[in-house]
């Protein structure tokens, strides 16, 4: 393939980003498996500072769909206990002096719908943000074509190479969306 104009280069670097967020954000969305990155969003009180609990912690995923985590300080077992249960995610931490456990419980047929649905407006929202970013880098390129920077023939040709380039990035959208899809239906 021909080597890419600067502004499709941008444009596909600054789509990647979005493909990363996707996926970061879809790695907090609860299935059934245990996951330690659900974690990364509740914060427990360090030492008067709100603290990530995997930044006070060792999460790790044990047997029987459950989540172990060991604080390095034993004096947060209660802190991290305390955040977990009034966190919005609904599961329930027992502290047994040691560790904190979290159980993952099996989401029902309709929990699962619902969960696909809020990935499903996650993958709109990134594709919104794709075509937006396609929206501005044509937008450069006629101000520069404008401005006679470029030649409509070059106009043209970048304009189509940033159009492959949110095609490609939809698809890959669409890929990270079934293959979650796919966990939260099956676990």
């Amino acid at each position: 393939m021909a080597k890419k104009s600067v502004y499709a280069r941008q444009a596909d670097e600054k789509m990647k980003k979005t493909l990363e967020h996707f996926a970061d954000e879809l790695k907090k969305v609860r299935t059934g498996r245990p996951s330690t990155a659900i974690f990364e969003d509740i914060k427990v009180d360090y030492y008067g500072v709100p603290t990530p609990i995997n930044q006070v912690a060792n999460l790790s995923v044990g047997e029987e769909r459950v989540v172990i985590i060991t604080p390095w300080d034993k004096k947060m077992l209660e802190a991290i206990e305390k955040a977990i249960n009034s966190s919005n995610f609904g599961f329930h931490a027992i502290n047994d002096g040691n560790v904190v456990r979290v159980s993952f419980p099996n989401p029902t047929i309709e929990e699962r719908k619902k969960l696909v649905k809020g990935v499903k407006e996650m993958l709109e929202e990134t594709k919104i943000a794709l075509r937006n970013i396609r929206r501005d880098d044509i937008k450069k390129i006629k101000e520069d074509l404008n401005s006679s920077v470029l030649s409509e023939d070059e106009a043209k040709k970048m304009e189509d190479e940033i159009q492959e380039i949110l095609k490609e990035n939809e698809e890959e959208a669409e890929k990270i969306f079934q293959k979650k899809e796919k966990e939260i239906m099956e676990s």
